[in-house]
């Protein structure tokens, strides 16, 4: 579960951080921005660093974890 939660923390952290420093010279609505930019930024990242993930393990789970752990998720069956 930590994996999980390292992992998608992390993709919006960086969406957050990108967000915020989007707004930083705008003459745009501040709210307008963060609800724009943060998603948009949060997938992007997410997706890139999950396709590294996938063609050089080490760096991807770097990029996914900020290196706090080097597990990936497991899925377990719900219980019936």
């Amino acid at each position: 579960m930590y994996a999980y939660v390292v992992r998608t923390l992390v993709p919006l952290l960086v969406g957050v951080v990108v967000g915020q420093a989007a707004r930083i010279g705008l003459a745009l609505d501040p709210t307008a921005v963060y609800a724009i930019v943060t998603p948009t930024t949060s997938l992007g990242y997410g997706a890139a660093a999950r396709w590294v993930e996938l063609h050089f393990p080490a760096m991807g789970r770097w990029l996914l974890a900020l290196g706090l752990t080097t597990l990936a998720p497991e899925y377990a069956s719900p219980r019936r």
